[in-house]
């Protein structure tokens, strides 16, 4: 007996359904099968908006792809066989240059109700972080201004020069600390927005940390140029992916690749609202991971996983994209490293 030509695809543990030019499955792979409740054979060249009750969205973003013939990431699909619960899922659609498959679609169910329960974790913490900055930073600001000034008039009073420079350590030091108070403090500024070209943003970006690990870095671009203007702070959205960036680089130890990925992603859910279009960026690292210890608290203020690193950048990061109504997630584990930031486009 022949193989199948998507034998291949059997293989594979997440659900995977090939399409055809007239929207009709060629094939289903046995994970498909099992989360959709059908067999291949009793589905082999129905149209695929037959499978499902409330397949419009699906339907519509199959169109686009073969009108655009780009990729397409949707988020928070939600589709429903006959006398079946609904499922929640995340999908891609890939165009495939072939004879007989036109589209790949390869499904992700995910746990609606985990999702919407970590998205309000993290508004709470953030909510919970600008509160503790603040407070933190007024606290500070007073006893520091008045203890580089007490360094300042003991400087002058010091007759033995070798004695100053231990005014001038807490001289530098007391600006060190204003320095990050004042970093501490920044991100409360609303951001300004205006038309923008997000591409022009990683290049800026890329070029930034090029120059920073200019013998051991790549970056490699993976982008959709159709992608249409983003409205957004240049500046702050600049500084929001530098960090991610950095932080890559500086986990890479300064040696290895780092992947720039965009991609269109309909339909998601951003802090409690339904976007019809939003903007996807990857960043991806090969290197060791982050720890399990500090995977849920990565976006916390002040706190690193590198020696001599502030704690911020990874906060700004958030606090950066959250003002611009997105999000941020990091999944991580030894050998890959993938930092997603969500932006809504409609």
């Amino acid at each position: 007996m022949a193989s199948s030509p998507y034998s291949g695809l059997d293989l594979l543990a997440t659900p995977v359904i090939l399409v055809d030019d007239e929207m009709r499955v060629v094939h289903a792979n046995p994970a498909a099968e099992d989360l959709f409740a059908l067999s291949l054979k009793s589905v082999a060249g129905q149209p695929l908006a037959q499978l499902f009750i409330d397949s419009a969205e699906l339907a519509g973003s199959l169109q686009d792809v073969l009108g655009q013939n780009w990729s397409y990431s949707g988020r928070d699909l939600v589709l429903t066989r006959p006398a079946q619960a609904s499922l929640h899922l995340n999908c891609l659609v890939m165009p495939i240059e072939n004879a007989v498959v036109r589209f790949l679609i390869e499904f992700r169910p995910i746990d609606q109700q985990l999702k919407l329960a970590r998205e309000q974790r993290q508004m709470d913490q953030q909510q919970a972080n600008r509160e503790l900055i603040r407070n933190l930073a007024h606290e500070i600001r007073n006893p520091l201004g008045g203890l580089r000034g007490s360094a300042q008039l003991l400087e002058r009073e010091l007759e033995r020069p070798e004695l100053r420079e231990y005014t001038q350590v807490i001289i530098k030091e007391a600006d060190r600390l204003q320095a990050l108070m004042d970093r501490l403090l920044t991100p409360h500024r609303p951001p300004q927005f205006s038309a923008l070209n997000f591409h022009e943003v990683l290049e800026r970006v890329r070029s930034l940390v090029l120059a920073e690990f200019p013998d051991g870095i790549q970056i490699e671009r993976d982008y959709d140029a159709s992608l249409p203007e983003l409205h957004g702070d240049k500046e702050q959205l600049i500084q929001a992916v530098l960090n991610v960036v950095r932080n890559a680089a500086q986990a890479l130890n300064g040696k290895g690749e780092i992947e720039l990925r965009t991609r269109a992603a309909r339909q998601v859910t951003m802090a409690k609202r339904r976007h019809k279009l939003a903007l996807e960026l990857q960043v991806i690292d090969k290197g060791p991971g982050i720890a399990d210890e500090l995977r849920e608290r990565i976006f916390y203020p002040l706190v690193s996983g590198r020696e001599g690193g502030s704690g911020l950048g990874l906060t700004l990061s958030q606090t950066f994209v959250q003002q611009h109504h997105g999000t941020i997630e990091c999944e991580s584990e030894p050998g890959r490293t993938c930092f997603t930031i969500m932006l809504p486009m409609e």
